[in-house]
């Protein structure tokens, strides 16, 4: 028999993303939250959602925004959301944060050099940056994954789809790790300023880069951005610099932990990694089952454009009104028993794994989806079948963020 979680009772305390428990294991607060209190009314401002019905309709619904900044009555004193809101009033605005027609014109125009056939070039490069990887921890006996594979080969594969250099690594993961603790809900001036410095210094890298790719267009998505048209529009150069610091700096920052939980999930779960090793039939379908178990992101937001109406516990109507936020608990959607018989259990041939919201869902799903389920599914299926031992070597060290959920420290003997 299974134990209950080990949480404290009452919704009050269940959300605490401050937490280092909450943090180190969201999943158990996660269910109580879903079982006892689904529509969380965390503040007059904040509203979250557990349930996978909801998230899910809250993603795709035309009545809810993505721009927070512009939609959110969160209260004027308090300094973060003021400056977030005085950041988003100006300059170009990210494709994450924007609505439409804004939205719907970038994605249009970005999605014609982001292709499925743009990543597929990709598989056969992948699979030999994996091979050296995994050619050094064989002679070596062992590797720590994030470092050696899980970061390397994301920023590779991005470096290569935008023709970038890769001598910068070091400054793109300190950059990367800058930029998406922005992200986070503890988030602070401090975190704020420094995501601005950060900003400041990768500009200047990459405007040489784009303008020499003005004058020597490549077989490349910025070449490939910087020609692209629809219905006689263009990316203009704002727009250009915000999705190139999007895609080059946050591109692989969820892959990166989409493959260290993915290998951790599969260590705690040796039967799963058994049968995932000897059959190449799930090499199509386990990775959206990783996604689902223990997803990179964990949580999104949205703000109605007018007064919704959720379900709660009993039934009785919760209301919430233009000006509020919804947080849509994406790990906790999927988790849902509702939608995933047994959502605690890793089943990698699970039928509707693929029902997961781990990219998002609607107008925001995930560009780059399909590139980080191939890079996952190449990293991940070469590794467990080149070595038939794979062991973990100590504790698991995590990334304190909730947000983007992901280890930062995993060694392996092989």
């Amino acid at each position: 028999m299974s134990e209950e979680p080990s949480v404290r009772r009452g919704s009050t305390e269940l959300w605490r993303p401050a937490d280092p428990a909450f943090r180190a294991d969201p999943y158990p607060y996660y269910a109580e939250l879903r079982t006892t209190d689904p529509v969380h009314r965390l503040d007059p401002y904040t509203v979250v959602v557990t349930r996978h019905s909801d998230v899910a309709s809250t993603l795709r619904g035309p009545e809810f925004a993505r721009d927070i900044e512009r939609h959110s009555a969160a209260p004027a004193d308090d300094p973060v959301s003021r400056r977030r809101q005085e950041r988003a009033s100006s300059g170009a605005r990210s494709i994450l944060n924007l609505d439409p027609p804004d939205h719907t014109r970038l994605r249009r125009l970005v999605t014609q050099a982001f292709t499925p056939r743009a990543v597929e070039r990709l598989r056969s490069i992948t699979a030999e940056m994996v091979d050296e990887v995994l050619d050094t921890a064989e002679r070596d006996g062992g590797l720590e994954l994030i470092d050696q594979l899980a970061f390397p080969i994301p920023f590779r594969v991005i470096s290569a789809l935008l023709d970038m250099p890769t001598d910068r690594s070091d400054e793109l993961r300190e950059w990367s790790q800058i930029l998406t603790a922005t992200l986070e809900p503890t988030a602070t001036l401090e975190d704020l300023d420094a995501a601005e410095q950060a900003v400041g210094e990768l500009i200047p890298f990459l405007d040489a880069v784009i303008s020499d790719r003005r004058a020597n267009p490549g077989d490349d998505v910025v070449s490939a951005l910087l020609a692209a048209e629809a219905e006689g529009d263009r990316l203009d150069m704002a727009e250009l610099m915000a999705f190139v610091v999007l895609l080059y700096v946050a591109g692989h920052e969820t892959t990166v932990n989409l493959i260290g939980n993915g290998v951790l999930a599969l260590l705690n779960h040796p039967d799963q990694l058994a049968a995932w090793r000897d059959d190449p039939g799930l090499d199509a379908v386990a990775v959206d089952e990783l996604l689902r178990f223990d997803g990179p992101v964990q949580q999104t937001v949205r703000a109605p454009l007018n007064t919704v109406t959720y379900a709660g516990i009993d039934g009785s109507p919760v209301e919430v009104n233009h000006g509020e936020v919804v947080v849509t608990c994406l790990g906790a959607a999927n988790r849902d028993p509702e939608m995933f018989p047994e959502p605690d259990r890793l089943i990698l041939g699970r039928q509707n794994a693929n029902r997961h919201l781990a990219f998002s869902s609607g107008a925001h799903y995930c560009l780059g989806a399909s590139l980080a389920r191939m890079e996952a599914e190449i990293a991940i299926t070469r590794l467990i079948r080149r070595f038939p031992r794979l062991e973990l070597v100590g504790d698991p060290s995590w990334r304190d963020r909730l947000t983007i959920r992901g280890v930062d420290r995993l060694q392996l003997a092989v």
